[in-house]
């Protein structure tokens, strides 16, 4: 499965916000450093999925805002 993913790094607080069946909008804590908030965006993404962190991959969008990521 794939979702289109708009992070939103640096946040006060940490939630995910579902658009549709694929877009989400995910607000984390970490900075846009050094792959830190895509860190981040895997650890709440897999949270909410209820998977382990394993099963998620950053396809597309590794320096971006926008991302697409599989679920295994």
């Amino acid at each position: 499965m794939r979702i289109f993913v708009k992070a939103r790094p640096g946040a006060g607080g940490e939630k995910v916000e579902k658009i549709d069946d694929t877009h989400f909008i995910v607000w984390v804590k970490e900075p846009p450093q050094h792959g830190q908030a895509n860190k981040g965006v895997i650890r709440v993404l897999a949270e909410y999925f209820d998977k382990p962190k394993s099963l998620l991959t950053i396809k597309t969008g590794h320096t971006s805002s926008m991302k697409v990521i599989e679920i295994s």
